[in-house]
C-alpha cells in the first residue's frame, strides 16, 4: 500500500485556512462563531475528523449529523456556501493531492449532512438536492 501525498500537517494547514476563512465569511461565520465556543477543540476534532478520512487514522469519533441536525435554520444556500469556500481553499493548497482528495469528500459530506438535515427539520417533505457549481 503506498504512502499518501499528505501528512497531519498539511491536514491541520487546511483545516486552519478554511476555519479562518469561514469565520470571516459574512454568512457563514456568525453561524460558526455563535456555536463553537472553543475554537481550539473544534480545529483538532476537525484534524482528527479529516484525518480519519484521508489518512485513515481512527483520530475521530462522533456523530457530525447530530451536531449539524441541532442547528436551526440551515438552507441549501448556506450549505452551497460552505461548499465553494472549502473548494477554494482546496485549489489554495500547495499540496494538490490533499486538495483533491478533501475536495472528493466534502462533496459527499456535504450532500450527507444537507440530506439529513432537511429529513430531520422536516421529514414530511421530500429532500432537495445541493448545487455543486464546481
Amino acid at each position: 500500500m503506498s504512502q499518501p501525498a499528505y501528512t497531519i500537517a498539511d491536514i491541520e494547514n487546511l483545516v486552519n485556512e478554511f476555519y479562518g476563512a469561514i469565520r470571516q465569511h459574512e454568512q457563514l461565520g456568525p453561524i460558526f462563531n455563535r456555536h463553537i465556543s472553543d475554537w481550539p477543540t473544534h480545529l483538532a476534532t476537525m484534524v482528527d475528523f479529516w484525518s480519519s478520512l484521508l489518512l485513515k487514522t481512527q483520530r475521530f469519533s462522533g456523530s457530525p449529523m447530530m451536531k449539524h441536525a441541532a442547528i436551526p435554520d440551515l438552507s441549501a444556500e448556506l450549505f452551497e456556501q460552505w461548499l465553494d469556500l472549502f473548494h477554494q481553499t482546496c485549489q489554495q493548497q500547495t499540496c494538490k493531492p490533499l486538495g483533491n482528495d478533501a475536495w472528493a469528500f466534502a462533496q459527499r459530506i456535504a450532500r450527507s449532512l444537507w440530506m439529513g438535515y432537511q429529513i430531520q427539520h422536516n421529514p414530511q417533505r421530500t429532500p432537495t438536492e445541493l448545487q455543486l457549481r464546481h
